[in-house]
């Protein structure tokens, strides 16, 4: 069974910054496409951002382009988003999990299992 363990979220002020990481086990994670999700308070669930199995090509939301990084290292098993200038809209439980990529089109997916997440509030 795949586990997945969400870490480094917290409270900061608007233009703060953080950086969260994923530790991926039960998987062969240096083959996969990995992603960064978030869910806000009463709403959906959504993908952030995605990097490649080699981690050479990432792609982001429009709202978080230009502000977050997403990172891999595969030989610790660990994805990580680095978050800039950060804002009360970024207030939400932040998910790492598998993502795909097909030709130009990036898109959800897990591994049939979500870690805890991790919570990060933006607020003054």
């Amino acid at each position: 069974q795949v586990q997945l363990v969400e870490s480094g979220g917290d409270l900061v002020q608007p233009g703060g910054s953080l950086r969260l990481s994923c530790v991926v086990s039960g998987a062969i994670f240096s083959f996969n496409v990995m992603g960064w999700y978030r869910q806000p308070p009463g709403k959906q669930r959504e993908l952030i951002a995605a990097i490649t199995s080699e981690g050479i090509t990432t792609n982001y939301a429009d709202s978080v382009k230009g502000r977050f990084i997403i990172s891999r290292d595969n030989a610790k098993n660990t994805v990580y988003l680095q978050m800039e200038n950060l804002k009360p809209e970024d207030t939400a439980v932040y998910y790492c999990n598998r993502a795909r990529k097909f030709y130009n089109t990036w898109s959800g997916a897990d591994f049939g299992s979500w870690g805890q997440g991790t919570q990060v509030t933006v607020s003054s």
